[in-house]
């Protein structure tokens, strides 16, 4: 495995910044692809980026790591300004849109040239990425001939490869299999609680990003609507279980005495208790025994999914009365 030595982690200090996105506006032609986006990821995060297609997730990485120009607004990197990159990108890996990797040559191949171009002398450091990304039995064959899956496994490689200390990935689980999708959240768990490796992910399988990150961006139409770290998702998105009973009067009074709460009415025969972890039999028995019919009751997990269309639907909505 890559060497993960654990790096000290700076303990009751204020959130150090790794990268400050401030007030960048991107166009392509007459398409504004980014409108004065603003944001901050501070050392130790995995950093969620979420938006549809077009949102502009590729585009902010393209300007990071100076694939594509800066025009409007300001990026720093590690306290160093994109105009004046000195070192920054020298810490930084990145995975953006598809692997680059060279189609003729093999896996080991490719890696020797990023071991070359970042000055490691290391087989061993080879092997390990290899082996890290699960491609040890696949480390002779050429890039042409692996899956998509095999060469987003590579092209993690090569990211990770010089040991960043800030790493980018555009979309690093597609064509996975999901026995792929769950190695790779345990590479990326390991390389940020191990090695320390702050984390700017994009991903359009919210299920996944939601388990592996720490923080989440939200962009819509190139402009950066909103930020929240995991325990404020976990706050407001909605889970719990929904009742449907023959009497919401009597029901919610029952509630209210047993001190289940909170919980809404959004009509006239069901009840939503903003719980997921109650007993349900024990539930169910409490409303029997004081005279409600129970007619249904069905569990409701929150998710990242379920949130993100809420958020886009109330930003959108806005704009229309805009």
């Amino acid at each position: 495995m890559i060497n993960l030595s654990i790096k000290s982690r700076r303990h009751n200090q204020m959130p150090e910044a790794i990268l400050n996105f401030q007030n960048v506006s991107k166009k392509f032609g007459h398409f504004q692809a980014l409108d004065s986006v603003s944001f901050q990821i501070n050392r130790g995060d995995i950093y969620g980026l979420i938006g549809e297609n077009g949102a502009g997730k590729t585009t902010i990485m393209k300007l990071i790591t100076k694939l594509s120009p800066l025009r409007k607004g300001s990026i720093s990197l590690f306290g160093e300004t994109s105009s004046h990159y000195q070192q920054a990108l020298k810490r930084t890996g990145a995975m953006i849109e598809s692997p680059a990797a060279f189609k003729n040559l093999t896996v080991v191949e490719n890696l020797k040239i990023i071991a070359k171009q970042n000055g490691l002398q290391s087989k061993k450091a080879i092997d390990d990425a290899i082996d890290f990304v699960g491609l040890t039995a696949k480390k002779k064959t050429k890039a042409r001939h692996l899956s998509l899956g095999q060469r987003q496994r590579l092209g993690l490689a090569m990211a990770v490869l010089p040991h960043p200390d800030f790493l980018i990935l555009d979309e690093p689980i597609n064509g996975l299999d999901p026995a792929g999708i769950i190695e790779i959240r345990h590479l990326l768990y390991k390389l940020n609680h191990e090695q320390q490796t702050t984390i700017l992910i994009s991903s359009h399988i919210l299920s996944e990003l939601y388990q592996v990150a720490t923080k989440f961006g939200f962009i819509h139409h190139g402009k950066f609507i909103k930020e929240v770290t995991k325990e404020e998702l976990d706050k407001e998105k909605t889970a719990g279980i929904t009742l449907e009973v023959n009497d919401v009067s009597k029901a919610a009074e029952v509630l209210d005495s047993s001190n289940i709460k909170p919980f809404s009415v959004p009509n006239d025969h069901s009840i939503f208790i903003q719980k997921a972890d109650l007993d349900t039999g024990h539930l169910s028995q409490l409303l029997v025994m004081n005279g409600v019919v129970l007619n249904g009751l069905s569990k409701q997990e929150g998710s990242l999914e379920q949130y993100y269309t809420q958020l886009m639907k109330k930003t959108d909505e806005g704009d229309q009365r805009d």
